[in-house]
Formats: structure tokens, C-alpha cells, sequence
């Protein structure tokens, strides 16, 4: 790969060398791309996601998802504005492993718009570096550059997994839950996934799939079970492992390494149980809740919502 990348404004990661231009190198992850074209794909993906596509050509990349008529995500995904194509066309990058129903979905709901809706992986890659790399595409779920710089093109970088390796240290070190592997297909609701916190989610735009369970979800503040990151002593916990207060559990670890891991709890039963002196534990050892301070806790008994 390219030591150093020249990435411009309408064609991302450009193929030559930004000569005597001192900037990052990009790490090459492995990521699915899709593509969606034609007069109508704006309006199509708005109707459908829960993003405000609408708002990308402004934004140059959105965090979105797509959910279940009941509320739950199927593929959460970056969408990316190809302004540089005759008819409008939008990038969505996402995981290998949820690529395949992805497509498969957006081909059900295509019914009579006028999009085009292609696997393009073959010819795109997705990039990422902590710092900027002539691009100043900033990961748009946290604020500012927390989660550093993502960016697409087509050079023919080898896929060596050392950026996937960074990204994962850093969104755990966050508090991030990586949707693709921290839940099963159609296991978690929006809420639950941390879409709100994570800016994944327009709640002024008009309707998509399962807007009706994310806005009752949200008004009447029912998301009880979240991703929360837990520490504790010694080597990773096995994926899976159930989370315990006292003897009940509350949740169960998911991804994670040595002495961190992320959980899907039930954070109202969690935080009682810190209240109350009560432990933690997780495969026979203690733990304890380190939630980031951007994550909206439930209401505790007796609060307000």
C-alpha cells in the first residue's frame, strides 16, 4: 500500500502520491460496499433508514441503519455521497457478514423506484487512520474526530486486518459496540444499539422502517437494556458469558479482550445493584459497569424520565 495517499474532495482516495505532502497512512479495513443510483435513490434510502439521507450531500458520510418493521437492526452501515456520478448514487459501506441480507432487503423494498442497487466490494475499499490523511471525513458517530478518519476509494491495498485491530482497540477503549459482532441479526432495537447516542437516528425526519417502535421507544424512555462497557481483572470473558447481580442475570458479555469487554445489560438492574453494594460478576469473577459519559442511562426509581 501507498506510504502516503492524496485523498480529494469528489474522488476520495486518488491513486497517486501526494508528492512532498506529509500526512497519515490509512489502514485498509475489511468492509462490503453497496451501491445505490438513480433518480430516486435519495428518496428511496430516506424512506427506508433511519438516517436522514436527505442531509448527505451536506455531511459527505452518515451513520444509519437499517431495522425490522419491529424496531430491530438488521446491517448498521456508513453512507457515503458519490457526488461525482451523472445521477445521484450513495455508498453504503457495512459488514462483510451483513452485506448479503442487506442487499437482499433493499432489493424487496425497491418495488417501483427508479435505483439501481449493486455489490461493488470487488472494487472499492474502505480506509481508516487515527489522524488525518489529506481527507477530513471524521467518523460521524461521536463528535469530533474521537473515532478518527474513515474514507473510501479503489486503491488496491493489501488487507492485512492491522486497521480492523485499531479500530477494535479504539471502540472498545470508547464504548462502541460493533453491531455486526456484538449482536445477532435482529437481536437488538435501535434503542438498545446505542443508534441515538452513536447519531445514528433522525428523529425529526419523516417515517422509515420500524420508526414507530424507535420514537415510542424513545418518548416514553422504555430502553431499559443497552451496550455498556464492564471491566474487570485479568484475560477477556467468553463471548456469551452471562452477567450476574448477585444470582440474577441482568445481561450477557460480548466482544471484548483482557480486562474490558462490551455487555448487553440491563443498566436499570445493573446500576441498583451498584447502588445497593450488590456485586457484579461474569464468569465467576467481578466486574463493574464503565459507561462513557455519552451514554443516556435509563431513569433510576423515583427520577423523572
Amino acid at each position: 500500500m501507498p506510504g502516503k495517499c492524496e485523498v480529494n474532495k469528489a474522488g476520495r482516495v486518488a491513486e497517486k502520491c501526494a508528492a512532498g505532502q506529509v500526512v497519515a497512512m490509512p489502514l485498509r479495513l475489511d468492509r462490503a460496499f453497496l451501491r445505490v443510483s438513480g433518480p430516486d435513490a435519495i428518496a428511496f434510502l430516506d424512506n427506508l433508514l433511519t438516517q436522514d439521507v436527505t442531509k448527505l450531500n451536506d455531511a459527505s458520510v452518515l451513520y444509519s441503519a437499517l431495522l425490522t418493521p419491529q424496531g430491530k437492526v438488521v446491517a448498521d452501515m456508513f453512507l457515503w455521497a458519490e457526488n461525482d456520478k451523472p445521477a445521484p448514487s450513495v455508498l453504503i459501506e457495512c459488514d462483510p457478514s451483513r452485506s448479503a441480507e442487506l442487499l437482499r432487503r433493499l432489493n424487496l423494498y425497491r418495488l417501483r423506484a427508479k435505483v439501481s442497487i449493486e455489490d461493488v466490494t470487488a472494487g472499492m475499499s474502505a480506509f481508516y487512520s487515527a489522524e488525518p490523511f489529506a481527507a477530513d471525513t471524521a467518523d460521524p458517530r461521536l463528535p469530533g474526530t474521537t473515532l478518527g478518519f474513515r474514507e473510501f476509494g479503489t486503491i488496491d491495498a493489501p488487507l492485512t486486518g492491522e486497521g480492523d485491530a485499531v479500530i477494535e482497540h479504539n471502540r472498545l477503549a470508547l464504548g462502541v459496540p460493533d453491531l455486526a459482532r456484538d449482536a445477532a441479526p435482529e437481536e437488538v432495537f435501535a434503542g438498545e444499539a446505542l443508534l441515538e447516542e452513536l447519531n445514528g437516528v433522525a428523529f425529526d425526519k419523516g417515517c422509515f422502517v420500524g420508526q414507530e417502535n424507535v420514537s415510542r421507544m424513545k418518548r416514553r424512555a422504555t430502553t431499559r437494556k443497552k451496550f455498556c462497557p464492564i471491566v474487570f481483572e485479568g484475560e477477556a470473558i467468553a463471548y456469551g458469558s452471562p452477567v450476574l447481580a448477585v444470582e440474577a442475570e441482568i445481561g450477557s458479555v460480548r466482544t471484548g479482550a483482557a480486562g474490558r469487554a462490551m455487555a448487553l445489560v440491563r443498566l436499570d438492574r445493573a446500576l441498583d445493584a451498584a447502588s445497593e453494594g450488590k456485586p457484579l460478576t461474569a464468569a465467576g469473577r467481578s466486574v463493574r459497569l464503565d459507561p462513557p459519559s455519552w451514554l443516556i442511562l435509563p431513569p433510576r426509581a423515583g427520577e423523572p424520565d
